[in-house]
């Protein structure tokens, strides 16, 4: 059975993924740092996993060699929420948020590439944020890193097709354990909120629902995209 790999996979949305796909009874193995949690969601599911911080030499390898057979679905969920002023931002700070976001998807990529061609019909979906597209102050840092990621989603759907699609979803924000700086105080939320068309913040399923369809054989007409899932906040400016 082809599998499933989630980086990512103990967050809110990677799990929220985790969900759907394991609800259809298909092969999934989870990536990510919390050992414990991963734990849990492995009893839960039946998913296998791998704790590894991504920044740590070799960490895509090792997954990898512990994924045995064809993949037919790469997510790579990994994110930073790194928001300071540019005076603020330090080398490190730029560094890591972009091998995080950037360099660890096209790594990730790199090290499944076999098992993604083993597969007839490989999905890869990345995750972007809204910020790649939209000016917002304190985001240089995350703005820069993810604009390389929808970068890469564009020359590795071309180089890899058409084997293997390759696409990317843009969210708004989005509750989850990443963004609760933002989401704890409901009237920071909700003056977010109120900036979206659909006047309020996105939850990790509606991120998991186009995911999951990206993923699936109906999307199999669709590469080289990035796609906004977030309220309408890209493209829309409605009144207050």
């Amino acid at each position: 059975m082809a599998t499933t790999v989630i980086y990512g996979g103990s967050g809110g949305i990677g799990t929220a993924i985790l969900g759907r796909i394991t609800e259809r009874g298909e092969s999934v193995h989870l990536v990510g740092r919390d050992t414990d949690r991963l734990q849990k969601l492995a009893v839960e599911t039946g998913a296998t996993f791998t704790a590894v911080d991504v920044l740590t030499p070799g960490s895509f390898e090792r997954v990898a060699s512990e994924v045995h057979g064809p993949i037919n679905g790469l997510v790579y969920a990994v994110g930073s929420i790194n928001l300071k002023p540019i005076g603020r931002l330090t080398e490190d700070d730029f560094v890591r948020d972009f091998r995080l976001n950037a360099v660890g998807a096209a790594l990730a990529m790199k090290a499944h590439l076999p098992s993604l061609k083993q597969s007839r019909a490989a999905s890869v979906v990345l995750i972007s944020s809204v910020a790649a597209s939209q000016g917002f102050a304190a985001h240089a840092s995350v703005s820069m890193a993810k604009a390389a990621l929808e970068g890469l989603t564009f020359a590795m759907a071309a180089e890899l097709a058409p084997a293997i699609r390759v696409n990317c979803v843009a969210p708004s924000l989005t509750r989850t354990p990443l963004s609760q700086s933002l989401t704890n105080s409901p009237q920071v939320a909700d003056a977010i909120a109120q900036l979206h068309a659909m006047r309020r913040l996105g939850e990790p399923d509606d991120i998991a629902a186009f995911v999951d369809f990206l993923l699936s054989p109906e999307a199999g007409w669709i590469t080289g995209q990035v796609i906004g899932v977030d309220g309408g906040r890209s493209r829309l400016r409605t009144k207050g």
